[in-house]
């Protein structure tokens, strides 16, 4: 039986909901915090890390001026470069399956990410998703153009516009509060995924929260029975 969404088009968060990159971006962090006088941060403060463009998480989380923060992504990213963008990464468990499957039903998507689009592009290709999206957005290389997640949802409708997708009823799925705000911002619907770095608070107000991709695929995919 043929299967469809009640969406137009799909965006996707990359870190904490497509990508678990978090090895690498605590080897990254140690390297950078330990550099500029401060303490490796800990796992569990990764979440203070992941999901905002990283130019305002070294103001907020280390009392950085914005040009110190400048200087200290300018360091992180330099590392990013040399370590490769996919070490140490690894997509969750079913996702890009559920990504293949969203495609072969005719489904348009497109990434919609706070992290360089540089850095999203390499993921993709590197885990074999870049054909399957219609576009992959993410931030300017300067972090500061195009960077907070509600332009970024924006400049990834305009893309898939662009590319003839109907964008009347889209939806974007994420893992922190960010993309959920984001989306607000266009009346985009969020589906909150509980793998990834947020907190369980930050669903309040998504659409939806899933706990599996189970539970993702039964929002996205539905047969000729459903819906």
């Amino acid at each position: 039986m043929a299967l469809h969404s009640p969406f137009t088009c799909i965006l996707w968060d990359v870190d904490g909901t497509v990508v678990d990159a978090s090895e690498g971006i605590l080897r990254r962090l140690t390297t950078a915090l330990e550099h500029f006088g401060h303490r490796a941060p800990r796992r569990d403060e990764l979440s203070l890390w992941i999901g905002p463009p990283m130019h305002d998480s070294f103001q907020a989380n280390l009392g950085m001026t914005p040009a110190q923060a400048q200087v200290a992504v300018t360091y992180y990213r330099q590392l990013a470069q040399h370590d490769g963008y996919a070490t140490g990464a690894r997509t969750f468990p079913g996702i890009a399956e559920l990504i293949a499957d969203l495609d072969a039903a005719g489904i348009p998507q497109a990434t919609a990410s706070s992290k360089p689009e540089v850095q999203v592009v390499a993921l993709m290709e590197h885990f074999d998703l870049a054909a399957h999206l219609t576009a992959m957005t993410g931030a300017t290389p300067d972090e500061k153009t195009l960077s907070r997640k509600a332009d970024i949802v924006a400049e990834a409708l305009r893309r898939l516009a662009a590319a003839g997708v109907d964008t009347s009823r889209p939806v974007l799925i994420g893992d922190r509060h960010h993309d959920v705000e984001g989306g607000a911002e266009h009346d985009v619907p969020v589906v909150f995924v509980r793998w990834g770095f947020g907190r369980k608070d930050e669903s309040a107000s998504a659409q939806a929260a899933v706990d599996t991709v189970d539970g993702l695929r039964s929002l996205l995919l539905l047969d000729g029975r459903d819906g």
